[in-house]
């Protein structure tokens, strides 16, 4: 089976469920390093923030080279619906409140220029990967005030954006009823093959990729990859989550799982269109998880119809006694609601969003740091927020002053935010009580085949997973981050953790940041 097959390879960081991304586009390869190396940029990452960071620095004549842990594409870039939007997961009205006016204004043009942006990479490259301009549209959830809309009216205006506010939202189920904002040339596009396109130019420019490739101790003068020295006279982490520091961007942002399904829908039944709601006012979460949905074309019969949301705390499912695979569930429900026509699911996957307080990425030196820099805190728009850091840290590194700099600084602190800021220490703190709780397993005899858990030996957290031949692994529980107790997911077979989002595979192995190093094999005869 050739899904099976690209899991077992390695390209699909964990889990069972496949990307509609992954299953219609070949997964580039490059080989991996056989010795030391030192280069003027050393990237770590192949999504779209390292891929975009080494693009436009071989532009530039730098000399670059990129470090990727999987294949290009295959951690979260890979899991992405791909929304090229300037309609942010929060409100403009509480960026105004947060950055004032100003800032505002200035999120909105780097949206707006970070689409722009991927439209002439795609246009100069020549990449095929099905960019359109499309228009989009946001409408109440059911929690949330008809008020709201009016204020993000007023605040997209004072930003700056091509919007206009609706009585009626468009091929949506009972859409007359449903007034919402449309959000004018907007985008979407197939994300592995633009990435495809960019690992090409960037080595046709001279740049030098590798995947497979393990990066580890990062300091100002580079990396261990694969156990080569890799030195360079800049470094940028572009990991989702950046694994070269410890602590403090991670108080700043909070991990998150999203979920998304994908059936097809008659051709030209619905407008190639982006639609999402205004997210869940009653939340206990203080992201506000909400719905996204779009078109894409699948074949000469059929379109696609993408649909995602019903996002919780990474590691937290069991806080709204909603398992990982119910999720799916719930969101066809909400799907098939405003969309009837959608048929049978043909894929299924889930995702991590990094979410800051204060709604806006981290992109830039990495505090305390003179030549390191990040990517993070993508909060729902990735592939702009990705392609807005690319582009100040190229200026950085080439010494230009970038005028969104300041308002993506990961140094930042806003005050404003302190409230939720508290919201999410306090969560994060609290999973700590793990050490002390009662785990979810008895012990190792309750672990089915395929599945896995926690269970308590002594004074010590196990995490245990029985393989489908009934053999059995087993580690410690303790994620070597922070030292948070992981969760087990029972939808990507994987063990997370609750704290700072850290994922490691069924076999122990690190699948996502902050942590660097695999869960410690125990021996439980």
């Amino acid at each position: 089976m050739e899904n099976q097959d690209k899991l077992n390879d390695g390209s699909i960081s964990s889990g069972e469920n496949v990307s509609f991304w992954i299953d219609s586009a070949p997964i580039t390869a490059f080989e991996k390093p056989t010795g030391d190396a030192h280069t003027e940029v050393l990237i770590i990452g192949g999504g779209i923030a390292g891929l975009t960071t080494a693009y436009n620095l071989v532009k530039q004549g730098k000399k670059v080279v990129l470090a990727e842990d999987g294949f290009i594409g295959s951690g979260e870039t890979g899991r992405t619906t791909a929304h090229l939007t300037s309609a942010l997961d929060d409100r403009y009205y509480f960026l105004e409140d947060t950055f004032g006016e100003e800032g505002a204004k200035l999120a909105a043009e780097s949206h707006t220029a970070a689409i722009a942006a991927i439209e002439k990479n795609v246009n100069d490259l020549n990449i095929d990967c099905s960019f359109k301009r499309v228009n989009g549209y946001l409408f109440l959830h059911p929690s949330d005030d008809e008020k709201n809309l009016q204020k993000e009216f007023e605040a997209t205006q004072n930003a700056g954006l091509n919007i206009g506010l609706l009585k009626s939202t468009p091929s949506i189920c009972n859409g007359d009823q449903t007034s919402c904002l449309a959000f004018y040339n907007q985008a979407q596009f197939h994300i592995l093959r633009y990435l495809d396109g960019l690992a090409a130019a960037v080595v046709s420019l001279g740049g030098r990729i590798y995947t497979q490739s393990h990066a580890e101790q990062i300091t100002k003068e580079g990396a261990l990859v694969n156990n080569h020295k890799f030195t360079a006279d800049h470094i940028v982490v572009a990991t989702n989550s950046p694994i070269n520091d410890l602590v403090t961007v991670h108080t700043k942002q909070a991990a998150y799982r999203t979920y998304v399904i994908a059936g097809k829908i008659p051709k030209g039944k619905l407008p190639y269109a982006l639609w999402w709601d205004t997210g869940d006012a009653d939340s206990k979460w203080v992201s506000q998880p909400y719905h996204y949905v779009r078109v894409e074309n699948f074949d000469e019969n059929y379109d696609l119809l993408i649909s995602g949301g019903e996002d919780h705390k990474t590691g937290q499912s069991d806080q709204e006694n909603i398992a990982e695979p119910e999720r799916y569930e719930k969101l066809e429900e909400w799907t098939r609601t405003y969309f009837p026509i959608l048929e049978d699911i043909t894929y299924r996957w889930s995702g991590q969003v990094m979410e800051p307080v204060d709604s806006l990425g981290f992109m830039g030196k990495n505090p305390g740091d003179e030549n390191i820099y990040i990517i993070t805190g993508d909060s729902g728009n990735g592939m702009t927020h990705a392609t807005i850091g690319a582009a100040i840290i190229t200026d950085a590194i080439m010494g230009i002053k970038n005028k969104w700099e300041d308002l993506y600084s990961p140094s930042r602190i806003t005050l404003k935010t302190t409230l939720d800021f508290a919201k999410e220490a306090v969560n994060m703190a609290s999973q700590y009580l793990d050490w002390i709780s009662s785990s979810d397993l008895k012990n190792t005899a309750d672990v089915r085949a395929g599945e896995g858990g926690v269970i308590t030996k002594g004074l010590k957290k196990i995490a245990v997973y029985r393989d489908y031949d009934d053999s059995l692994k087993a580690f410690s529980a303790v994620c070597p981050h922070l030292g948070c107790i992981v969760h087990w997911n029972n939808d990507e077979k994987s063990f997370d953790c609750p704290c700072h989002g850290s994922r490691f595979a069924s076999d122990g192995t690190v699948t996502n940041g902050p942590a660097q190093t695999n869960l410690k094999p125990i021996d439980v005869k």
